[in-house]
């Protein structure tokens, strides 16, 4: 991490433990707002903003897909870093479906929350949203940019689809703050558990919240709250993607598979099936990054499973 703005030590997931030895979440530090109409500094026009992301993370595809869904994709240009977490965390290059900053020459992401502010401290994750009128960080917080995305562009977007209608925030809201600490990051608080308890108590949580999302399903609907997707969806899919090629091995998330429950199987291929959605997906990334975490897999050996052809993949 950044400590006063120099790299300070090797990358490691866990940078700060509770009571119980569980894991704790850095919380973002930048978070600016775009709008298009002139109510705050970082204006809405076009190819002003880059995105910076990491295809193994699911909060930097959250924001893909959001991109994606909304028609800013000639608007937002964007950099892939490799998926492999070296020592001194993500970094630019020629692993197949990345490439190089040529943006900034940035050869580490770290380097960009430099130029964004010289003496700073904490983690540089993804995904960032960086202004290049200004050169700058916009925001590293991925449920922002998400909403940015879905409404901070005006008519610049497209807004045939809107992730955050008004009638329906109370209940995407309620969700979030339900899957979020209990299965987005959940699956990160068993894999990163440091204590039996933690782990068991974070266990709990993913499969409790996997049981109430298939119950939720039960009704026929093809997304969360019915028959238009949402942001909620969106924060659903980047965990669930995820969770047979990485969490159930690598986080000991394993009590069930995904594939295990036929209803969010069922949704996992509904939203694959959502125009731009599947082109954010790349599972070598997934399994290149989460297995090159030498805490969890010191050995580095990326397992040849699991079979994800009936995904498509």
């Amino acid at each position: 991490m950044l400590v006063n703005g120099k790299w300070s030590a090797e990358w490691h997931p866990v940078q700060a433990t509770d009571k119980q030895g569980g894991f704790v979440r850095q919380t973002s530090s930048f978070r600016h707002w775009i709008s298009s109409d002139g109510s705050t500094k970082f204006a809405a026009e076009p190819d002003r903003y880059h995105l910076y992301v990491a295809l193994i993370c699911p909060w930097a595809s959250r924001t893909l897909i959001a991109r994606k869904l909304k028609g800013l994709t000639s608007l937002i240009s964007v950099s892939v870093v490799e998926p492999q977490l070296g020592e001194q965390g993500w970094r630019f290059g020629d692993y197949p479906g990345a490439n190089r900053d040529t943006l900034n020459n940035a050869e580490y992401l770290y380097e960009l929350y430099t130029r964004a502010e010289a003496g700073f401290t904490g983690r540089a994750t993804v995904p960032v949203l960086w202004d290049k009128q200004n050169g700058t960080i916009v925001s590293n917080e991925s449920a922002d940019i998400v909403r940015m995305f879905n409404s901070g562009f005006g008519t610049l977007a497209d807004n045939r689809i809107d992730l955050y209608p008004d009638n329906l925030r109370s209940e995407i809201d309620a969700l979030n703050e339900q899957i979020y600490p209990r299965l987005n990051n959940g699956v990160y608080r068993t894999g990163f558990a440091t204590t039996q308890i933690s782990y068991q108590q974070a266990f709990n949580d993913v499969f409790a919240q996997l049981d109430e999302l298939e119950q939720r399903l039960s009704d026929g609907r093809t997304f969360l709250l019915g028959e238009r997707i949402t942001e909620a969806d969106i924060r659903l899919f980047v965990t669930l993607i995820r969770f047979d090629a990485a969490y159930h091995g690598l986080f000991k998330c394993n009590q069930r598979r995904l594939r295990d429950y036929p209803l969010l199987n069922r949704y996992l291929k509904s939203m694959l099936s959502v125009s731009g959605v599947r082109e954010t997906v790349n599972i070598d990334h997934i399994k290149q990054g989460y297995y090159s975490i030498k805490a969890l897999n010191p050995n580095g050996i990326v397992p040849a499973g699991p079979d994800m052809s009936d995904y498509g993949f």
